[in-house]
């Protein structure tokens, strides 16, 4: 269970978090989910503070987001308070949640999926399209299920007077 408290140095940026992140990212995609050179600490920091987007959700009947890092705090527009106590359908527009649901089964009998998009909202209602996500079933080290997570690079805003590319 990821603490309620933010990342922060006191709680070592929920780096036990961070690591069925990594451990699960890496053995379902052989790709590393940030510089596996650092210490659990310091990787646990960067990817808190990364220039992309990763979330996670729990194992619940209607997961509760546990984890969000900055970059997702600012897209969203919600506080680490606000998103993780908010259930992860809730990210997606009530029309675009069948969807949602139908992509977290098959991430759940697949292990992962690539190349994902879909349309999310925030917490103003603006709304802003996901491309190339990567969505992938945490576990720890024993494999037992933990959730699943999701990693972007790529959003635009569906708003008319806003600019595609990455929200800065």
């Amino acid at each position: 269970m990821v603490q309620n408290a933010a990342p922060s140095p006191q709680n070592r940026y929920l780096a036990d978090h961070v690591d069925r992140l990594r451990y699960s990212f890496r053995r379902l995609l052989g790709e590393d989910l940030i510089d596996p050179t650092l210490s659990d600490v310091a990787a646990a920091q960067a990817l808190y503070e990364a220039p992309f987007v990763v979330v996670s959700h729990g194992t619940e009947a209607d997961p509760i987001f546990n984890y969000a890092n900055r970059m997702a705090q600012q897209l969203f527009e919600l506080s680490w308070e606000d998103f993780t106590a908010l259930p992860s359908r809730l990210s997606a527009e009530l029309p675009n949640r069948a969807e949602r649901a139908q992509l977290l089964a098959t991430v759940a009998q697949q292990g992962f999926i690539r190349d994902y998009a879909g349309v999310r909202i925030a917490k103003s209602g603006r709304r802003f399209t996901i491309q190339n996500a990567i969505v992938w079933n945490v576990s720890d080290g024993a494999g037992t299920p933990c959730g699943q997570a999701a990693l972007f690079h790529q959003w635009q805003s569906l708003e008319d007077d806003d600019e595609p590319g990455r929200m800065r």
